[in-house]
């Protein structure tokens, strides 16, 4: 599993010209899903992401807060290009990423599992089209990675 986190001021997706997630102060996340995940890359990267220290204590500036602690809110995309694989050719290989089915479900369950803090959270959808705008701040962007085991 692979998560792009942002720290944003703001940020909202549409679909269709529509707004379908806005956030404020808070975090975008972009979520990847692998075909080689389970419950525990799910259950590690929603603790991750809601426990991470990234926003400033307001004193001294430092990463000392996590989202829960500013009771900031989360936007959460799906975005398999995550696992897009560029190191042959020109096109990028998708081969790691879950299978659309597999990937909806394990991305539901990773919504639920943030939204199980108490916090809010607006999501994307799924297999979509989406245009993303977001208001970074800092720019702060972490990459976060989990991979699960291949069978077989």
């Amino acid at each position: 599993m692979r998560v792009v986190v942002q720290r944003v001021k703001s940020s909202q997706v549409s679909v269709d010209g529509q707004i379908v997630g806005k956030i404020g102060r808070g975090l975008n996340l972009f979520v990847g899903i692998s075909d080689t995940d389970t419950e525990a890359e799910l259950d590690w990267m929603a603790r991750k992401c809601l426990e991470l220290r990234l926003f400033p204590d307001g004193e001294r500036g430092r990463f000392d807060k996590s989202v829960q602690e500013i009771e900031g809110e989360l936007l959460v995309i799906s975005q398999f290009t995550l696992y897009g694989d560029c190191r042959k050719g020109r096109r990028p290989s998708f081969d790691r990423a879950a299978a659309p089915e597999t990937a909806e479900s394990f991305y539901e369950q990773f919504v639920e599992k943030l939204r199980s803090s108490g916090l809010r959270v607006e999501t994307g959808k799924f297999g979509a089209m989406m245009q993303v705008s977001i208001e970074n701040d800092g720019p702060v962007t972490i990459v976060l990675a989990r991979e699960g085991q291949r069978i077989g």
